[in-house]
């Protein structure tokens, strides 16, 4: 067991100095991220009983986000993306002491909080997207996404069960908000770590190129197809999770032990996929994935009940990270090799694709709106993320083509590389 884990630890160590410190900043930037997925979302609810403002909120995050991938794209001709990239990290803590701050939760102070949180977000995902692409190649990319995922599994077990105990031992709605502001003071402190080992890669800039354009090559808007189905889950995902938990099994402390469950067994599964699986495994991975996550969204529409809650949660513990893990490295192998037919910068691709999350989001969280004010609250929360998980296993058709014909171009788009245009793309990655 012993030697087993050492060779782990020495496959880890033979990566490039760039992947290790991506790795360490993203470890200690997830201690942050299920305190924003799912207890910013309680706090909401513990103080406004109402779904609707969760989902405004969410609203609110995914239309700062977009914005701020475009931003970023100026910034970076003047900043080094180290900075940007510890911006928005730090960014999220403002947004929760902007929530926290707030007397009465209307949608106002929501909007705001919930822009700031897409800042952060914004300028976290588009340069993290943009280091991960740089300092990986489609050999190393499930071993990458694979670490990733165990790490945020193993971390979503401790984190929701630890805030979930804390705020629970707290008496009354005084001691109870206290508590939350505690927790936004360590999250704000927990950014500000994360920087610090950011700071510590040797990270370099994209080459500034022009990044907004309109015609893409079919492979690309095959791809963006893809993301507008990834966002459509996204658009209330995040948060339904912590809304389901509120209305059928009570308070925070139930919240915590209900992420817990399965949690390990699902990250060694998915660090092991991520260690020893192949580029043409993806799809297999994909598939599963999507199949769990509409098998627990059906069943929760079903049961409607605590245990089809948990049923729900312990199939989304291992759906989400199998979806992730493949659908991460199929996207930034379709920007290798576009993105060298079409001779543009990889951060217009990066911009361009959160173009296609943003409208699945935005279909996603409307449907959630639509069933809650045109039938009832209880209806949206029962049967909105069934029919997201049935509409999603459309990705598993669309996945098939883009790598069907990715692998046809990328051996003709190999033979046509300009060698120094490639040496250039080396020199600026390493």
């Amino acid at each position: 067991m012993l030697k087993k884990l050492a060779s782990e630890v020495d496959h880890f160590k033979s990566q490039t100095h760039n992947f290790r410190i991506l790795v360490f900043t993203n470890l200690v930037y997830a201690l942050v991220l299920p305190v924003i997925d799912i207890f910013v979302a309680a706090y909401i609810m513990r103080n406004s009983n109402d779904t609707s403002k969760v989902v405004i909120y969410q609203l609110a995050i995914y239309t700062g986000i977009p914005l701020t991938f475009l931003l970023n794209g100026f910034l970076l001709k003047h900043f080094n993306i180290r900075k940007l990239y510890s911006t928005g990290m730090m960014l999220s803590g403002v947004s929760m002491i902007i929530m926290m701050s707030l007397k009465t939760l209307d949608l106002t102070g929501i909007a705001i909080a919930g822009i700031t949180m897409g800042l952060s977000f914004g300028l976290y995902w588009s340069n993290r997207d943009y280091l991960a692409l740089s300092i990986t190649n489609d050999e190393n990319r499930n071993y990458y996404y694979g670490l990733e995922t165990f790490i945020y599994t193993i971390i979503a077990i401790a984190v929701p069960a630890t805030i979930g105990w804390f705020i629970q031992s707290k008496v009354g709605e005084t001691e109870k908000h206290t508590a939350y502001l505690i927790i936004t003071g360590i999250v704000f402190l927990i950014t500000i770590v994360a920087s610090i080992v950011c700071f510590r890669g040797n990270f370099e800039n994209p080459v500034q190129k022009k990044y907004i354009f309109f015609k893409f090559h079919p492979l690309w808007n095959k791809l963006l197809s893809l993301a507008m189905f990834k966002g459509l889950a996204q658009g209330f995902l995040v948060t339904a999770p912590a809304m389901l938990i509120f209305k059928l099994l009570g308070e925070e402390g139930a919240l915590g032990k209900a992420q817990s469950i399965g949690a390990i067994l699902a990250a060694i599964i998915i660090y092991f996929i991520g260690r020893f699986s192949k580029p043409e495994d993806r799809i297999k991975t994909f598939s599963v994935g999507l199949i769990l996550f509409a098998v627990g969204a059906c069943l929760n529409g079903f049961l409607y009940s605590q245990t089809g809650v948990i049923i729900f949660l312990l199939l989304l513990l291992i759906a989400k990270p199998l979806m992730d893990l493949a659908y991460f490295p199929i996207q930034l192998k379709v920007i290798d090799i576009v993105s060298r037919i079409e001779k543009r910068g990889e951060f217009t691709y990066i911009l361009n694709h959160e173009a296609g999350l943003y409208l699945g989001r935005l279909l996603g969280a409307g449907t959630f709106l639509v069933l809650y004010y045109a039938v009832s609250e209880d209806f949206a929360l029962r049967y909105a993320i069934g029919i997201i998980a049935l509409l999603q296993l459309c990705s598993i058709f669309i996945s098939k083509k883009i790598i069907a014909q990715g692998n046809k171009l990328a051996p003709e788009e190999e033979e046509n590389i300009d060698p120094k245009a490639l040496e250039e793309t080396a020199t600026n990655i390493v």
